[in-house]
């Protein structure tokens, strides 16, 4: 039997992408079930406010123009809203499932944490997480529009800031400053995993919802009816909002890539497990021979 997955410990490039997939495989049935417990929710209201909004706003634009003014409010109405608070809810959820899902898993020694666990601590952080996540949006934001060089500087601290939070039990303000201090000499390797890990989700999300998508955009040509038309745009919706389960894989590459840099910091993981030698008293429990 494969031995469980330690994650306190520092990892190279490719031992962060390999283990990754094999966390993964290793708890693949338990984690789509948080993910779909937890997540289902903020996936079925995103898919569901995402297809009444855009079939409303291509009504919008097919129907006569009265004014520019006039077009705008039937496409950045309330409906639009919607999608922008079920979209970002959606996203933090996931994240912090799966942050939620790892940090049970440590905590119970490298066992499966039952779902009820895992909702303990994701009713605990999700809030948190979504305040906080806003208000660094709004920093990557602002960093983008700095000449975008800063947007991308500053972008691998935002990636490791919700694990900070969620293992570390930190505020903003700590998050914040922690991620940086763990980046500190680590930039370009840290920087080379998210990016590997976000192709190759976006990779996997393209490759299963691109038949789809390109069959509802050549529709758009062909002479189907509206009704038709509505069903199709709504199934390939539903298809690309499923397809988001691919998100846990770079959530669990980003919690091995925290986890190394702390190990490269601060080393805990070793001293827990120096600190451990010695308290397996098993080995001396057989009889003694002479």
């Amino acid at each position: 039997m494969q031995d469980k997955l330690e994650f306190k410990k520092i990892r190279e490039f490719g031992e962060i992408i390999n283990d990754t997939f094999l966390f993964l495989k290793q708890n693949f049935k338990p984690l789509i079930k948080v993910f779909f417990a937890l997540c289902g929710f903020f996936l079925v209201g995103s898919a569901i406010s995402t297809i009444i909004y855009t079939i409303n706003a291509q009504d919008a634009l097919r129907s006569p123009r009265t004014s520019p003014f006039a077009q705008l409010s039937q496409i950045f109405n309330l409906n639009y809203l919607l999608v922008i608070i079920f979209s970002t809810a959606n996203y933090v959820a996931i994240y912090v499932s799966v942050l939620s899902y790892v940090a049970v898993y440590i905590e119970k020694g490298n066992v499966i944490p039952s779902l009820e666990e895992v909702w303990a601590y994701f009713k605990y952080y999700f809030f948190r997480a979504l305040g906080s996540g806003l208000l660094m949006g709004l920093f990557f934001f602002v960093a983008l529009m700095m000449c975008i060089i800063p947007g991308i500087y500053v972008f691998p601290a935002l990636c490791i800031f919700l694990p900070v939070m969620v293992y570390e039990n930190g505020g903003f303000s700590y998050s914040f400053s922690r991620s940086f201090k763990l980046l500190k000499n680590q930039w370009f390797p840290t920087a080379g995993v998210i990016l590997i890990l976000y192709v190759m989700t976006y990779a996997c999300m393209s490759i299963v919802s691109a038949p789809a998508l390109i069959f509802t955009m050549t529709s758009q040509f062909l002479q189907f009816e509206k009704t038709t038309l509505n069903w199709l745009l709504a199934g390939s919706t539903v298809l690309q909002y499923l397809c988001q389960v691919f998100m846990i894989l770079p959530v669990i590459g980003f919690s091995l890539t925290y986890f190394s840099l702390v190990e490269r910091l601060d080393s805990d993981g070793l001293m827990q497990r120096i600190g451990q030698l010695g308290e397996d008293k098993q080995a001396f429990k057989a009889p003694e021979e002479y």
